[in-house]
């Protein structure tokens, strides 16, 4: 009799390899650690080779191991353009996106509500993070879809918005800047920093969180001024012409290939974004 190698053991090896570790592949497949453990076990055993060399919690392929991921790749490249052929392109697993906080509050309620309506039968996975480790992950295939900020001359660019100043203008008068900002990395952390010093103004870090909710409490509150866009406040930035900051793009990439579902997704993320 052949061996029959189930779909979900070869997705969660090449998401091990793909990732880099078992808790990274394990939130890329959507199941525990420990189940991830006990399929890749599972796995071995129908292949009766070791796929994995362990050393602590560092894994590196065996030369059988290196074999198999080709393989694992076909197939699983072949069962999915199967599955998506035969259902007209009716997309069925999670259609994943990943956000930064600026777009998050907007977009959980607004646009991932309507992509549930055109779409009852997907499943949606969001993730919010800095841009740079949602690239990571889209390069990884744990996303398909990065919705983030770049430099203003980006390709990737759907719309490039100004940065402004935010906050109490009297907090301006005092002699040291006070400051509030996101933790590194931050382009906008970085923008005002550089900008208060080419203008020569001395400032302090007052606020440093990486909640974009508690930054926004923080300058309501007096506490600092901050650069954003305008997607930070309804309130009207302060006008500084001495200190103007540069302008920054709102990016979206995606996944080489995408289900009609979730390519769809993007292109209600990209009419969304650019109409904001």
């Amino acid at each position: 009799m052949p061996v029959n190698l189930p779909t979900n053991l070869l997705r969660g090896f090449v998401a091990i390899v793909d990732s880099g570790s078992m808790l990274n592949a394990s939130e890329k497949v959507f199941i525990t650690q420990s189940a991830l453990s006990l399929q890749i076990k599972r796995l071995e055993e129908l292949l009766q080779q070791a796929l994995f060399h362990r050393e602590g919690r560092r894994l590196s392929l065996t030369p059988a191991g290196d074999l198999m991921l080709d393989y694992a790749r076909k197939v699983l490249a072949l069962h999915d353009e199967a599955v998506n052929a035969v259902s007209a392109g009716q997309y069925a697993g999670p259609a994943r996106i990943g956000m930064v906080q600026d777009f998050a509050e907007t977009l959980l309620s607004g646009l991932l509500a309507r992509f549930a309506e055109l779409h009852p039968e997907a499943q949606i996975y969001a993730r919010v993070a800095g841009t740079a480790d949602l690239l990571a992950m889209l390069d990884t295939r744990q996303l398909d879809i990065v919705l983030g900020f770049a430099a203003n001359n980006d390709p990737n660019a759907i719309t490039i918005a100004p940065m402004a100043w935010y906050g109490r203008q009297e907090l301006l008068a005092d002699p040291t800047v006070p400051l509030a900002v996101l933790e590194p990395p931050c382009r906008f952390r970085e923008a005002a920093i550089r900008t208060l010093e080419d203008a020569g103004r001395p400032y302090r870090i007052t606020v440093e969180t990486p909640n974009l909710t508690t930054l926004r409490a923080a300058v309501s509150a007096g506490l600092g001024v901050t650069c954003r866009t305008h997607l930070f406040s309804h309130d009207e930035p302060i006008d500084l012409p001495d200190m103007p900051l540069p302008k920054v793009s709102c990016i979206l990439q995606t996944a080489p290939s995408l289900s009609h579902a979730t390519g769809r997704l993007a292109e209600l993320t990209r009419e969304t974004v650019a109409a904001l």
